[in-house]
């Protein structure tokens, strides 16, 4: 004899009363005169039958959660963020809704007591703009991963690693550090001798502490150059790198299409900052960059190992691809 409970007509008959009409297991059991055990029962069979099918939607990011799986598998990646670029959109608002995305993430990342290391440049001076507000925590340092020091010319906005980590202690809470150095000197030797005056070289324990690395890439794009508008290089070597093979840098350190950065050691060990091997040892390192122009950068610095989560945008997300 067949039981109440495996009566399918009567299940769908309760999971559309539960799901469709909103009425409670109660109302149910009064309406059909049968037990709120059978009315429990019934609808967890619903839901093993098929009869009713859950889907959980992600109110935020809904759009594109395949593609951020799809990008995560395809490099390796620990997570991916990917915001709306639509060519409908003004592009104020799709950056803007980039670097916001950005500052709830991290904020959310964070850890209590952690050394967080940044790099300089516009996109991570962009997310302390954001009118994102939460509540500020204790425990975190920022430390400037390279030198800070390089002309600022008047009416141009400070994006040294030195004003980013004020910035974000600002933004998020704790405290920073001072990297109080050139970022680039014009030889090795000069670099090394200048690195060992107790006011500086306190940096480098700073940097042994560090656990997530929020960093900008950068692109051989002359136009877009912040490198460029901010003085840490001139056009000669920028021409020179780019001559090269450079496809990009995170904080002075380049690299190539494949992340290779043995072609511009000559350059790279003439900047004061974290050496590009202690980047990729670092626990979490976060890239944010959104547009079709940084995907080559963005691939060649997670070919290289110096980014394991990223934050992007769409446009740029389907270039990886």
């Amino acid at each position: 004899m067949l039981k109440i409970v495996d009566d399918n007509r009567l299940i769908y008959k309760v999971c559309s009363l539960y799901y469709e009409d909103a009425m409670n297991q109660q109302e149910i059991c009064n309406y059909l005169g049968i037990s709120r055990a059978s009315v429990s029962r019934m609808l967890q069979r619903g839901r093993e039958l098929g009869i009713v099918n859950i889907e959980v939607v992600n109110p935020v990011r809904f759009s594109y959660g395949e593609l951020e799986k799809t990008i995560e598998r395809a490099y390796g990646l620990k997570e991916v963020i990917i915001v709306e670029s639509s060519s409908l959109d003004e592009k104020k608002e799709y950056i803007s809704s980039l670097y916001e995305e950005a500052a709830l993430f991290l904020h959310e990342i964070f850890r209590k007591d952690e050394h967080i290391g940044v790099t300089m440049g516009y996109n991570l001076h962009n997310i302390s703009k954001t009118k994102i507000s939460f509540e500020k925590k204790e425990g975190y340092t920022f430390v400037p991963i390279v030198g800070g020091m390089n002309r600022i010319r008047a009416g141009e906005e400070d994006i040294q690693s030195n004003e980013i980590a004020k910035e974000f202690a600002d933004m998020f809470g704790g405290t920073y550090t001072q990297f109080l150095s050139p970022a680039v000197f014009s030889k090795k030797r000069v670099m090394k001798s200048f690195l060992k005056e107790e006011s500086v070289n306190y940096i480098f324990d700073e940097f042994k502490k560090v656990s997530t690395l929020v960093m900008g890439i950068g692109t051989p794009d002359r136009g877009a150059s912040t490198l460029l508008r901010a003085g840490y290089i001139t056009e000669e070597e920028f021409s020179d790198l780019i001559d090269q093979g450079m496809m990009g840098d995170i904080a002075l350190q380049f690299f190539d299409k494949n992340g290779d950065t043995t072609k511009f050691q000559e350059f790279n060990e003439r900047v004061a900052g974290m050496s590009s091997n202690m980047m990729k040892q670092i626990e979490n390192r976060i890239a944010i960059g959104g547009g079709e122009g940084k995907a080559k950068a963005i691939k060649g610095a997670i070919k290289g190992g110096f980014v394991n989560m990223l934050i992007t945008n769409v446009s740029c997300a389907e270039n990886l691809l």
